[in-house]
């Protein structure tokens, strides 16, 4: 059987970048001849990642280095930049086949797909990166790429407002991290991840290695768009709906990526981490609530993000850094189906005959539904843990805040209008959804665990963040439930208002960076 070499995997971005160049050559309407040459270059780089893969499960890891020295230019294949290789290159395939027939007839259309193409290669360097050098410059090429994507149809003020605002949070970000680089490798005299992983926690934090941290977690909460600078992810619809779904190709969950390729370094502050989750929970709490106000598919699609990525980012501070690496495999190939379908769903919905009355749950079927939940939820940890054995706190903690959302669905079928089907359907949802939550669980540690630190002991501070947690998500779930009943109540109604505006904390932001002035121009 014929193999490829060792590491030859890691060269799938010049795949991308060559096809950039060619497209970029024909800039205008479908080209003829190479009309067929972004999807092929995607469906290239897909076969190239399956291959890395195959390499990687029959050689282990390889790597390949420009120059040598704390600034050494490495690319690296290991179980972590292989899955986000692979995920990257099929979520890239799919998009670029959509976006072929999307821009079909597009004036520029020769043009998008090269700065498609040339956003995904700076976003496959980013996943294979082997060190800091290497990983900086992958963001800031993203950040270009992402930039003028935005600005695809630049006589949009929306779109202008929208990519200035990303521009001026996502370089700030590079920049945050340029500075945590360049203190990270002063102090410990490389900037490659494996030595990294090996050196940091054994060395130990200095004052410098504490501020590096801390800029990492900043780094990681700009690149994520987390409270309060998330007003730019909101505002991406102005741009191509291919470009919504590559966001969700390892873009926005950029930074949780920057934090598990450092997780050796961050879980050895227990500042960093604390500062994760409190930034990572207030992020998903804001986010989900603000979710269910937005009439816009896109829109509610886009506050979902914000919210999925705040819960990633408490992933990483819990120390759950596998189930981090799950969350985002998964939210990214659902996300990414989300957008690219939107508009068939508002016409499938469109469609249909309008349904009767909708079962609204009163207090008492949503206690009824939060009792039901944690119950199953308790007797499925209890059968996975005589399994697979004792689960850390930190997992049964993320297992309800989980749980939680599912007691929301399980309240729609405890409603006094809801048919008996409707019942058994949402128990038994709740019951698959626990279920799932520890299958994935085993599954993700089994892949992933090996190569990543073990989660934390918990101490004083771990707890009270594990309780604070537990409690805000069950608040704001237990709110959601009774959504129906008090954000039509006239005592409510201004709230609602001002939560379909994100607070307006948006608006403030515009103002700061002057993004009404942006729009105004011509």
């Amino acid at each position: 059987m014929f193999f490829l070499p060792s590491g030859f995997s890691l060269f799938a971005p010049s795949i991308l970048l060559l096809a950039c160049l060619l497209m970029a050559c024909r800039p205008g309407a479908r080209p003829r001849f190479v009309g067929w040459l972004p999807e092929a270059a995607a469906l290239m780089t897909l076969a190239v990642a399956l291959a890395g893969m195959v390499q990687l499960v029959r050689s282990g890891p390889a790597e390949i280095a420009a120059f040598h020295g704390p600034l050494a230019l490495v690319l690296r294949l290991d179980a972590i930049s292989a899955t986000m290789a692979l995920l990257v290159a099929f979520i890239g395939w799919v998009v670029m086949r959509y976006s072929r027939s999307y821009l079909d007839g597009e004036p520029r259309e020769g043009q998008f797909h090269a700065l498609m193409l040339g956003t995904l290669a700076a976003v496959q360097l980013l996943m294979l990166a082997g060190s800091l050098p290497v990983l900086v410059l992958a963001f800031i090429g993203v950040g270009i790429g992402l930039r003028h994507l935005l600005l695809f149809y630049p006589d949009r003020p929306a779109a202008r407002r929208a990519a200035t605002k990303f521009q001026l949070v996502w370089h700030a970000g590079d920049a945050v991290l340029i500075v945590a680089g360049v203190l990270l490798i002063l102090e410990h005299g490389t900037g490659r991840f494996a030595e990294l992983a090996l050196i940091g926690p054994a060395a130990g934090l200095s004052g410098s290695g504490h501020a590096a941290l801390a800029l990492l977690v900043l780094a990681a909460g700009l690149k994520t768009a987390a409270f309060p600078l998330h007003g730019w992810l909101t505002e991406v619809m102005e741009a191509p709906t291919p470009v919504s779904a590559l966001l969700h190709a390892g873009i926005i969950n950029a930074g949780g990526v920057l934090l598990i390729r450092t997780s050796f370094l961050v879980q050895d502050s227990a500042g960093a981490m604390a500062a994760l989750v409190m930034i990572g929970g207030l992020t998903a709490l804001f986010g989900a609530v603000v979710m269910l106000t937005q009439s816009a598919i896109k829109t509610a699609l886009a506050w979902s993000t914000v919210a999925q990525m705040g819960f990633m980012l408490l992933q990483c501070g819990l120390g759950l850094w596998a189930l981090a690496l799950l969350h985002i495999v998964a939210h990214s190939m659902y996300k990414a189906h989300a957008f690219l379908s939107s508009g068939g769903a508002v016409q499938a919905v469109a469609g249909l005959r309008r349904p009767g009355p909708v079962a609204v749950p009163r207090l008492g079927a949503v206690l009824q539904s939060f009792a039901l939940a944690l119950v199953l939820y308790a007797g499925i940890a209890t059968v996975f843990t005589l399994i697979g054995g004792p689960k850390s706190p930190q997992t049964l903690a993320l297992g309800t805040m989980l749980i939680f959302g599912v007691a929301y669905l399980v309240a729609q079928g405890l409603a006094d209008a809801a048919p008996a089907a409707l019942t058994r359907r949402t128990a038994l949802a709740s019951l698959g959804a626990a279920a799932a939550y520890f299958g994935f669980q085993q599954l993700a540690q089994a892949i992933w665990a090996p190569f990543l630190p073990a989660t934390p002991a918990s101490g004083p501070l771990e707890w009270a963040l594990i309780v604070l947690a537990v409690l805000s998500f069950g608040l704001v779930a237990f709110a959601q439930a009774l959504f129906p009943l008090w954000a039509h109540h006239p005592a409510t109604a201004g709230l609602r208002v001002h939560l379909a505006n994100g607070l307006y904390l948006n608006a403030l932001l515009d103002r700061v960076i002057g993004g009404f002035r942006v729009a105004d121009r011509g």
